[in-house]
């Protein structure tokens, strides 16, 4: 699955065929059908390969919540990796070996908690909707100008310039401070903002 997953990351999932990977590997194309019958079990393979990256060493922490964060940084990390991973989301792609032992690991750093299987599907479900809503913007930020074809400096250049005399016409007195200040790097917005939905989710058993 190396040669797969390596052309995605250069090309995009678009580029990833049976008969692409087999030229990859010096193979005849119906030798690798003999393996893998479709390009939906291909993707399948390669999700369930990228999946390891996101495991953590064991044991993991004692505090459930560094065990979240830690697990999530793992996570954002792999799909910074692999941009691609984004295009799955949507997607009904059969889930492997792999990918149950990531989702094992979260639900084991909530084990000491005492949660009945709902409450722990359902902390696991808020978890799963902020990564999902971090990543996935952020790649498509990180795309967006890759397909524009420039670099992140060059679309900076173009937009500040418009960004600026907007904020300085007075429309936006609660924005334009906030600009000036500067806005809080993307590193920063993640961690902070996971540790707030933990946050929530400790009051929450606090209350029980």
């Amino acid at each position: 699955m190396g040669a797969a997953v390596a052309i995605a990351d250069v090309e995009g999932l678009a580029a990833v065929s049976i008969r692409r990977v087999a030229a990859e590997l010096g193979a005849r194309t119906m030798t690798l059908y003999s393996y893998i019958s479709s390009k939906e079990d291909l993707l399948a393979l390669m999700l369930d390969e990228i999946a390891t990256e996101a495991l953590v060493d064991e044991p993991l922490p004692g505090d459930w919540r560094d065990a979240l964060l830690l697990i999530a940084w793992r996570e954002r990390e792999l799909v910074r990796r692999h941009p691609w991973r984004v295009d799955l989301i949507s997607q009904r792609v059969a889930v492997g070996p792999n990918g149950l032992r990531h989702v094992e690991q979260k639900l084991a750093a909530i084990d000491g908690l005492g949660l009945d299987r709902q409450t722990a599907w359902r902390f696991l479900a808020a978890y799963n909707d902020y990564m999902t809503g971090f990543v996935v913007r952020e790649a498509l930020e990180r795309a967006a100008p890759r397909q524009m074809g420039i670099n992140d400096a060059e679309r900076a250049a173009v937009a500040e310039p418009y960004i600026k005399e907007l904020v300085e016409s007075g429309e936006f007195p609660r924005l334009a401070p906030m600009i000036e200040q500067g806005v809080p790097g993307a590193d920063d917005n993640f961690e902070r903002g996971l540790r707030w939905l933990l946050d929530g989710m400790e009051r929450d058993l606090r209350a029980r």
